[in-house]
């Protein structure tokens, strides 16, 4: 199954893009990994839904019809790492191809991307960055695999 985590703009704090890169490398061995950084998108006079509007069109135009789109927001679903690594395992199991995480911008997801979601993940009842939001999703990738290949990397 190949794995895709969207960004809407770009991880500019230097120590976050490091972590990135360290654990998409680390990921290279479990599973096909693609982190795609989309354009801000300009607000200057934007009302907060038509900013969202475009940033959803630019998040949609990145989807293929048989994606799996799983929406990092608040209002998601919260699992423990081991719960989170069975959710990927029967995606696996049921043949899914591509899932695709994407992490928004600053007013969340258009309608249209809510719609088009197949399911929410929330990592905390907390707000973090939406560049610290990327590591932790990457992390959290890294550290599935490792869960489901019975590697010593998660210690309950």
């Amino acid at each position: 199954m190949k794995t895709r985590l969207i960004c809407i703009g770009k991880t500019s704090t230097p120590y976050l893009r490091e972590g990135i890169n360290a654990y998409l490398k680390r990921l290279e061995h479990y599973t096909r990994v693609e982190y795609l950084e989309l354009p801000d998108v300009p607000s200057k006079g934007l009302t907060p839904n038509t900013f969202k509007t475009k940033e959803g069109e630019l998040i949609l135009k990145q989807l293929k019809p048989d994606d799996v789109l799983v929406l990092l927001d608040e209002n998601g679903d919260s699992y423990t790492s081991r719960d989170f690594a069975n959710f990927l395992q029967k995606k696996m199991n049921a043949g899914v191809r591509s899932i695709v995480f994407v992490v928004g911008g600053a007013f969340g997801f258009s309608k249209e991307v809510m719609d088009k979601a197949n399911g929410k993940l929330s990592f905390s009842k907390m707000t973090f960055s939406h560049e610290m939001i990327r590591l932790f999703a990457i992390e959290q990738l890294y550290r599935a695999h490792t869960i489901l290949k019975g590697e010593n990397y998660h210690h309950d």
